[in-house]
């Protein structure tokens, strides 16, 4: 059966940087107690930007190291769970600004794992037949749902965006994308929210800590498992950057002990479902990866809902 592989990726933040001093002008904090508490030394923050502006913006970068054109895309698909625009959705804007002439474009929101979500959807499109190349993007402006009265939030999220364009694999060549490893927690869905008309982010920290910490492990070593992959294969290990105790946590149970670690967080902040993307995008940037390696990718987050898949690095 025909697959699907990541041929090039791109990233985009906005310029302005916020420290942990600046957040503690604001609320009751101080950069030791964020450093320690989430591990974030700075993040950064859309002025003008919207979702769609940044999405754009990683995905060109992407698009112009993919050796293609706008001409070649027949599927884009966003991951995002912040955009204020509901229609047209962030796909339909993008490749209108990337010149995409008719492709297939939809929004996918799952919050924090949106990226892997996004990644599977368009995989299982180009094996189907429905696509041959498509670009996928996580990209989230937080800051517009960021309550700065709540230490509790407030020193957690930011802005910005991550993309890769996938192409079909030869029928003789083996996948670069394994199979994803998908699911949610309903009945603990409200641990993140971000609901009614004037929203704030909300959450409840203890509740996704413990179970990020206790369930997740598990469920990315099956990930490898479906990938047939073992965790000490794993060139890099690219989880959703929530929390470096999270990160830590996660990666000492999956055993990925040759593993990079993706500590993007540390001057990115929480970007949601651009955290895992952007994370990885500047690992390949920096050539840290050998191309053709194994990476585990894993979402998590908002909903309670999960996402991860083995994929060789382009």
């Amino acid at each position: 059966m025909m697959g699907s592989r990541i041929v090039s990726l791109g990233h985009y933040q906005p310029s302005r940087v916020v420290t942990n001093d600046e957040i503690a002008q604001l609320v009751d904090t101080n950069d030791e107690w964020i450093r320690d508490r989430v591990g974030i030394v700075t993040r950064r923050i859309a002025d003008g930007e919207t979702v769609s502006d940044m999405a754009t913006a990683a995905a060109a970068k992407a698009l112009a190291n993919s050796g293609l054109t706008a001409a070649d895309i027949d599927l884009v698909v966003v991951a995002t769970c912040t955009s204020i625009d509901r229609s047209p959705n962030v796909a339909c804007r993008v490749a209108a600004k990337l010149g995409i002439n008719a492709p297939g474009a939809f929004d996918v929101n799952t919050a924090c794992s949106g990226f892997s979500y996004a990644l599977a959807t368009a995989d299982h499109a180009i094996r189907a037949g429905a696509a041959r190349h498509a670009i996928v993007i996580g990209a989230e402006k937080l800051s517009d749902f960021t309550d700065w009265t709540d230490r509790s939030t407030c020193i957690i999220f930011a802005d910005g965006a991550g993309a890769a364009v996938l192409s079909a694999t030869a029928e003789d060549e083996p996948a670069g994308i394994g199979p994803v490893v998908w699911g949610s927690v309903p009945e603990k869905s409200d641990a993140v929210r971000i609901e009614g008309w004037r929203p704030y982010i909300q959450q409840e920290g203890q509740t996704v800590f413990r179970w990020a910490t206790t369930a997740l492990a598990p469920l990315a070593r099956q990930a490898c498992e479906r990938a047939g992959v073992a965790p000490e294969e794993l060139a890099a290990f690219v989880p959703h950057q929530a929390n470096t105790r999270i990160i830590d946590g996660i990666a000492k149970r999956l055993g990925a002990t040759n593993a990079i670690i993706a500590k993007d967080i540390v001057e990115s902040g929480n970007t949601s479902a651009a955290s895992v993307p952007l994370a990885l995008s500047k690992l390949v940037e920096r050539r840290e990866i050998p191309p053709g390696a194994p990476i585990l990718l894993f979402g998590f987050g908002g909903g309670l809902t999960y996402a991860g898949q083995v994929v060789r690095c382009p």
